[in-house]
């Protein structure tokens, strides 16, 4: 016998309440130190051009592979983790780019960066559309956009808090013979491998193997993330892309989603040499300056997820939020005033990361079960090669112009492309949550959800 409508609804807000509080933080922190050890090799940049010989090319093609990697493993990452569970997989994933970014230590000329930052990749591989995937079964969709957000918080402090970390640990040079840099890589690899460690013991798999949750309460939660569907049949990659392709707006929450990369990792990657370019010369000062960027991602990943909780409207918040960060962009490319420069760039990142919740929003209201894990890494796999495009893009810009802030004008471009592509987002989930009474069979489609209004 079902509980009543109130009681039910009671139930699932605790054990909702629990997840935040108890499943979230570790999530976050994986997050966290992944984004640490994927970017503290812009805080590098300068030294290791003196040391490795690699210039401002060679430096935007080494950051962007990391994604080459990361994203062509991401679909395939993402079904072994739904075959052996989140808890043994998450930590496998952790514990080897920790020994990865360890291994940075060791760089010595452009090939051997490209290597390991092609192996740091490949290791990380399904982290993000993991996390992802976990939300689609922890969570209702009323809350996932919330979730995310709180996610995306994790990388934006990280931005914030390790620039001056990683400041300090570069001030390191000469101390038992290595360099700044070399310190950089292996303190910052060695929280990782014991992160990797902790989470095999006390990240549950499901609601139903979290020991915090009574049983009551973890059938509550999949109730209301799952449901009764059945769960889709996607095995292969092959398979993955077929249905995606028979799915347009997937292929275009991807588009827009590639824009967007190449915005943000051209700017993570590249704001602590534009910090430098303004005659910025200490370490841990770049690295503080650095950070300042990080607060308005912080701001963004927060504060747009409530917007979308009052207004319920995710593709005009889309629209609203891009355009918004081309004008920020512009009015930077304009400034002279480096002070002015900061903040106009903080600001731009509020909309470029803000937004990025209301992405997976959009797909998780409309993908379920193995269907989830499948399409969340399709998209992810698309847009991350947007990750790789960025940085690679703003180090041509640099290397061609000699100024790293030329870079903002692929920023634009790329915004300005994703921006265009909103309105067809727009018209394709129209016409799919119209006609998905008709594809309840289909091998990804699982849950309208809400749907567009």
């Amino acid at each position: 016998m079902s509980l009543p409508t109130t009681a039910s609804d009671a139930v699932h807000g605790i054990a909702t309440k629990k997840a935040l509080t108890r499943l979230v933080p570790i999530l976050m922190a994986a997050y966290f130190m992944a984004f640490v050890d994927r970017t503290n090799v812009g805080l590098a940049k300068t030294s290791l051009e003196v040391d490795a010989g690699i210039d401002a090319a060679a430096y935007g093609l080494g950051a962007g592979l990391f994604f080459i990697t990361y994203a062509l493993l991401e679909v395939p990452s993402n079904l072994i983790l739904h075959k052996v569970g989140p808890r043994r997989w998450i930590s496998r994933i952790a514990v080897t780019w920790g020994l990865i970014t360890m291994a940075m230590m060791f760089i010595s000329s452009p090939a051997v960066f490209y290597v390991l930052r092609l192996l740091l990749g490949a290791a990380e591989a399904g982290l993000y559309p993991g996390i992802m995937y976990m939300i689609t079964q922890w969570f209702a969709q009323k809350d996932r956009a919330k979730v995310v957000g709180l996610i995306l918080t994790a990388s934006s402090v990280a931005f914030i808090v390790a620039n001056p970390i990683g400041g300090a640990l570069m001030s390191l040079d000469g101390v038992g013979g290595l360099h700044g840099w070399q310190w950089l890589f292996v303190l910052e690899g060695i929280p990782t491998v014991l992160l990797g460690l902790l989470i095999f013991f006390i990240l549950p798999d499901s609601p139903r193997d979290a020991s915090w949750l009574t049983e009551e309460e973890g059938a509550a939660l999949e109730r209301e993330a799952v449901g009764d569907a059945a769960e889709a049949q996607v095995e292969t990659p092959g398979t993955i892309v077929r249905q995606a392709m028979s799915r347009p707006f997937l292929l275009t929450v991807a588009a827009i989603y590639f824009m967007n990369q190449i915005a943000t990792y051209g700017v993570v990657f590249f704001v602590p040499s534009i910090v430098e370019d303004m005659n910025v010369t200490e370490p841990l000062m770049i690295g503080l300056i650095s950070g300042v960027v990080g607060i308005g991602a912080v701001v963004g990943v927060l504060v747009v997820p409530r917007v979308l909780a009052r207004t319920g409207r995710e593709v005009p918040l889309i629209g609203i939020t891009t355009a918004a960060a081309i004008v920020m962009a512009l009015a930077f490319i304009a400034v002279a005033d480096p002070v002015a420069r900061m903040i106009i760039l903080s600001i731009t990142m509020l909309f470029i990361v803000g937004v990025q919740p209301l992405y997976w929003s959009v797909l998780m209201a409309r993908l379920g079960g193995v269907g989830a894990a499948a399409g969340l890494a399709f998209v992810n796999t698309i847009g991350l090669t947007g990750a790789f495009v960025g940085p690679y893009a703003f180090g041509l810009s640099e290397e061609a112009t000699g100024d790293p802030s030329a870079g903002l004008w692929v920023l634009v471009g790329a915004t300005i492309l994703g921006l265009l592509c909103v309105p067809l987002l727009g018209s394709l989930l129209r016409s799919h949550d119209r006609a998905h009474g008709s594809d309840e069979g289909d091998a990804l489609v699982v849950d309208t959800g809400s749907g567009v209004r």
